[in-house]
């Protein structure tokens, strides 16, 4: 009997503890398939951050999966926080943003990451092309949309009382057409059939492509449309197409409020007290907490406090057109650079860095690393090109602003200040800040 009773109760803990190990099992698999929805929803709205226009079937097709699985989320977390919008079909998915600063110029469109920032005429051009690409056919080749654009330049004296001009007699004008091509490639509007833009270029043969109607039909995103605005600046007639009328009541206030802030803190790298006006400030630091920790776990970006803003750091390092620390030359100069602006806020710095005192700096600095950078940078006049590149770096990362005079350091290039510059060797660069 003894025996028995005592069988009796090691099968009873036996059948507990089997209990408490399926529990401790479910609770563990709930675990992992809760952080697997949140990696992925994070994913998908860095995706989208990234880049606004995804395609299915291009290089972004894992993000545009993710996007649609996770839509009814996106949808109402980017509507009650930043106010944009997302759509979403079989083939492509488009975030309908407003920017919180519709006058900064410092992230130009580019047909490549290391490419040029497009000039006004390739501004130009790409509007031109989309235009002609209205009445093309499901496919249609660069020479046939050369010809159109040439002709819609022709027959619109307006633009040319503006000073643009195309006509295809030079290489650079149809280089910057071809600029123009390759964003929408990028873009996943147009995809290459067969040929080659270079052959275009150099007059030696043609490209064709097919364009992806619903990826050119999500393109533009307006309000308005730009034919019904009167208003003449740049900075206005972008305001007037984006503008949405509100009520002016309290609570109408601070939804702007936190609309524009949630919209700065996802698209700037810093976002700087002194750039808000008293209210939203005001605003800011009632809800920082809330609004901070909201951006965190939507987008695994990291809120970096200062006593002059706001930074959300991305330690995966992919949520940016521009890398700050990268391997090369032109990486190398812009971590030295950023410690010479860094070094001279720290001397109290009165008043711009003028470019002249800067051109000297890196011709010294090219001086001394020359054996380890590219070739190029030993040509007449290449410390102003090197800097005037790695100024728009700094720039465009809100790490420096220029003015006619010179450049300002602004606070946030403090973080890259260095005891000793870093060493390099067979051009790439050891240690990080």
């Amino acid at each position: 009997m003894q025996q028995q009773s005592s069988l009796h109760l090691d099968s009873d803990a036996l059948s507990a503890s089997a209990d408490l190990d399926l529990d401790e099992a479910r609770t563990t698999l709930g675990d992992r398939l809760e952080q697997t929805n949140l990696d992925e929803r994070q994913s998908a709205l860095r995706a989208l951050l990234r880049q606004p226009l995804l395609v299915s079937g291009s290089k972004n097709g894992r993000e545009f999966s993710l996007v649609r699985k996770h839509a009814a989320w996106l949808r109402d977390w980017l509507a009650r926080h930043p106010g944009w919008s997302l759509s979403l079909d079989r083939e492509v998915a488009r975030l309908h943003k407003r920017v919180g600063d519709v006058s900064d110029r410092t992230r130009p469109a580019k047909d490549r990451p290391d490419g040029p920032p497009f000039s006004r005429r390739r501004y130009v051009l790409i509007c031109l092309a989309l235009a002609a690409m209205e009445d093309a056919d499901h496919q249609m080749t660069l020479g046939w949309l050369a010809d159109q654009v040439v002709a819609n330049v022709a027959r619109n004296p307006e633009l040319q009382a503006t000073g643009i001009t195309f006509d295809l007699s030079s290489r650079d004008q149809r280089r910057d057409l071809v600029a123009a091509i390759r964003l929408l490639i990028e873009l996943g509007v147009l995809h290459r059939v067969d040929g080659d833009e270079m052959q275009y270029i150099n007059e030696s043969g043609d490209a064709l492509y097919t364009i992806n109607r619903s990826a050119f039909a999500s393109i533009l995103h307006v309000q308005r449309g730009p034919s019904t605005v009167d208003v003449t600046s740049i900075e206005d007639r972008l305001e007037a197409i984006a503008d949405v009328q509100d009520m002016d009541t309290p609570e109408s206030r601070n939804r702007s409020f936190r609309t524009h802030l949630f919209r700065r803190l996802l698209d700037d790298p810093v976002v700087y007290y002194r750039d808000l006006g008293e209210d939203e400030l005001a605003y800011l630091h009632s809800q920082r907490g809330l609004l901070l920790r909201q951006v965190e776990e939507a987008t695994g970006l990291l809120a970096e406090v200062r006593s002059e803003g706001i930074a959300m750091v991305d330690n995966e390092g992919d949520l940016t057109d521009i890398r700050m620390l990268e391997q090369g030359t032109d990486g190398h100069l812009a971590l030295l650079l950023a410690q010479y602006f860094a070094t001279a806020i720290q001397g109290e710095q009165d008043g711009p860095i003028g470019f002249a005192t800067i051109y000297d700096h890196t011709a010294k600095l090219i001086d001394k690393y020359r054996r380890y950078w590219r070739r190029d940078v030993s040509e007449p006049g290449a410390e102003r090109t090197l800097t005037d590149a790695t100024i728009g770096r700094l720039e465009s990362l809100q790490l420096v602003s220029r003015t006619p005079d010179g450049i300002i350091p602004l606070p946030a290039i403090g973080r890259y200040a260095l005891e000793e510059p870093p060493e390099v060797q067979s051009g790439f660069m050891l240690g990080e800040v």
